[in-house]
């Protein structure tokens, strides 16, 4: 599929929010304020990253497309399972033991990406709108199911998959389409309305936005199929919300874009040095701004190309950077002698 400078644009915003998140997370329980952005930003960081993950899977059923997605997926996420496992144990976390099963933290993005293409391979066969009500209904059911929790990541690829199949349908001239300014304008009233909305609800529990915890551990075993269905409503506005301020044209930054995963993998090792160290303190809501600075960098050096050529055998089990930095040097070499 041909680059689209928004898409990248949308992939690079999203991912700042992803590390953004993970940074200001163990200050949530300081202030009200960090709290408030922290919910704020897990209503659609992760949904609206799910969505364009799956607007790029319409290759699906191309010859050889599972084998190279298993490739692409579940190679670096058995590395990084056994590279986060020792570098939490070098850092003293007392979480630090796994099976291969129980993914170490962030990892579960992997498998459950892997699990929504092979998912693709009956939901496709059902009308769009048939598919992701039943897409829905079984994201809901399974918070009442107590087995289906963080292992093998099952319980986030169940409820997070109505929003790769919405982003699987949808078209480039649909997507566009948030870019109209009457969406603009009123994406300005959802994002404020959802801030008021967060603000007001009494001890909401981050658990509704991680999608990883039945309703019976939430203390909701009645309601939370509503809770749920409101939780998928407001997660879909947001994403269009922030999809229509992103820009269309290419900029300094759009080649991140590229690199997302890189970025997602690695950035681990920042946010739990930060927090086993406790190096990083916030005592006033202004500081947030710094970590948002540090959020940016992040970004930025785990996006770089010496990073992206360094650890691409270990993400995604080639040399191709290496190799062309070699045959540059040796052809830099023959022209001097």
């Amino acid at each position: 599929m041909k680059r689209e400078a928004f898409i990248d644009n949308a992939k690079v915003v999203l991912i700042f929010f992803v590390v953004f998140g993970h940074v200001i997370q163990p200050f949530t329980s300081q202030l009200s304020s960090i709290q408030l952005l922290y919910f704020w930003i897990y209503i659609f960081h992760m949904p609206a990253f799910i969505f364009l993950s799956g607007f790029f899977a319409k290759g699906l059923g191309n010859k050889g497309y599972i084998f190279k997605l298993a490739k692409r997926l579940l190679f670096p996420y058995f590395v990084f399972q056994l590279f986060y496992t020792g570098y939490y144990f070098t850092l003293g976390m007392d979480n630090w033991e796994t099976t291969i099963f129980r993914p170490q933290w962030s990892l579960w993005f992997l498998l459950s990406l892997f699990c929504w293409h092979l998912m693709l391979v009956i939901f496709k066969r059902f009308p769009p709108i048939v598919g992701i009500i039943l897409a829905i209904e079984i994201g809901i059911v399974a918070g009442h199911i107590n087995q289906i929790g963080y292992t093998m990541s099952l319980s986030r690829t169940l409820v997070f998959f109505p929003f790769f199949l919405l982003g699987y349908w949808i078209t480039k001239e649909q997507l566009l389409f948030v870019k109209g300014k009457v969406v603009k304008s009123v994406s300005l009233i959802v994002m404020a309305g959802v801030a008021a909305i967060l603000w007001v609800i009494p001890e909401f529990s981050t658990y509704w936005l991680l999608g990883t915890q039945p309703y019976n551990n939430l203390g909701a075993p009645g309601v939370g199929g509503l809770v749920r269905l409101g939780v998928y409503v407001l997660a879909i506005m947001m994403a269009i919300s922030i999809l229509a301020w992103i820009p269309r044209k290419r900029n300094r930054f759009t080649h991140l874009g590229q690199k997302t995963l890189f970025i997602y993998l690695l950035h681990g090792i920042f946010i739990q040095f930060f927090r086993e160290t406790e190096i990083l303190k916030i005592n006033h809501p202004i500081d947030v701004v710094g970590l948002a600075v540090i959020s940016c960098l992040i970004v930025l050096i785990l996006g770089s190309k010496p990073v992206v050529t360094v650890t691409q055998p270990l993400i995604e089990g080639r040399i191709n950077r290496i190799a062309e930095i070699v045959r540059e040097r040796s052809k830099k070499h023959e022209e001097i002698n």
